[in-house]
């Protein structure tokens, strides 16, 4: 495979491998290619985000986190009310 950069990529990747952040092109690629998100996670997994009780939120500390405010909520609502009725 070819990959053709531009100047300033080019540089970067030069510039780089001086600073010893990399010692190779190759491993600058590695490097990138390790860091991209699997392709496809929740069906690789057999599990979509739903079933992994993420919903829409992007962690299991979101999740866990509404799931404490849902259930305060609840907890308030099944409270007597304090309110005297009006007439």
């Amino acid at each position: 495979m070819t990959i053709t950069l531009n100047p300033s990529q080019e540089e970067a990747v030069r510039a780089a491998i001086r600073a010893g952040q990399v010692g190779s092109v190759e491993e600058l690629i590695d490097r990138a290619l390790a860091g991209l998100p699997p392709r496809n996670e929740a069906s690789s997994s057999g599990r979509t985000i739903a079933e992994q009780g993420l919903g829409l939120f992007g962690s299991p500390e979101d999740a866990a986190l509404i799931d404490e405010v849902v259930s305060l909520a609840y907890a308030d609502r099944r409270r007597p009310s304090q309110r005297k009725p009006t007439l």
